[in-house]
């Protein structure tokens, strides 16, 4: 997958920013379900604000800590209409000044909105990083830094969506599917699980 693509629907860097916002504590796949009905209706701040709170809650109750999350949703939109002119902002501090905007959702808006090579650290990236010896750390900024230092400037732009995709559906955290991953030759975590079929036949085996 030479150009990987980010899970969360969007249509432009604003529905982008709402569904990033969204997904913390959250999977994409529910976010996603969520934003279905509402990016038809809402593509800018100023129609988020005019939907309303309690209608926004409406449409996106169905994910964890909504309530809480569509306060930030309305008051990041007001935001950009008095700061930005409806326009999300392509400037780190800008963003991160945002209500419920941090440094891991910031990095994902320049970098698939605005193709900022940078690297966003979910719990994916944080597990598999380290898991494959790319960074060691104890915050999401301490493997971010290191992370910038090591991933050369050509793999830069997409290295958090390999590192992402990777850990979402190989890297697992509790049982990593070692026995379909295509660096585990080199990665140096142990131990490494057999495939589901391999189990089944040691079990099976007769002394």
């Amino acid at each position: 997958m030479p150009a990987p693509k980010g899970e969360l629907d969007h249509v432009n860097p604003y529905t982008l920013l709402v569904a990033v916002v969204l997904s913390a504590q959250a999977t994409d796949k529910g976010v996603n379900r969520a934003t279905a009905h509402l990016f038809k209706i809402v593509q800018s701040p100023q129609q988020m604000v005019t939907l309303g709170e309690a209608r926004l809650i409406d449409h996106i109750k169905t994910i964890g800590l909504y309530r809480n999350k569509a306060k930030n949703v309305i008051a990041l939109s007001q935001a950009l209409i008095m700061h930005h002119g409806g326009v999300v902002p392509q400037d780190r501090d800008a963003l991160e000044a945002l209500p419920g905007v941090g440094r891991k959702t910031a990095n994902v808006v320049l970098n698939m909105a605005f193709g900022v090579p940078t690297i966003a650290v979910d719990t994916h990236v944080f597990r598999v990083a380290q898991r494959l010896g790319l960074a060691k750390g104890k915050t999401p900024r301490a493997i971010e830094d290191q992370l910038m230092k090591v991933v050369p400037d050509k793999y830069m732009q997409h290295a958090h969506h390999w590192l992402i995709l990777h850990g979402r559906y190989t890297c697992i955290a509790r049982k990593p599917k070692c026995y379909d991953c295509v660096v585990a030759d080199v990665c140096p975590y142990k131990p490494k699980t057999k495939a589901p079929d391999e189990g089944a036949s040691a079990r099976g085996a007769r002394p």
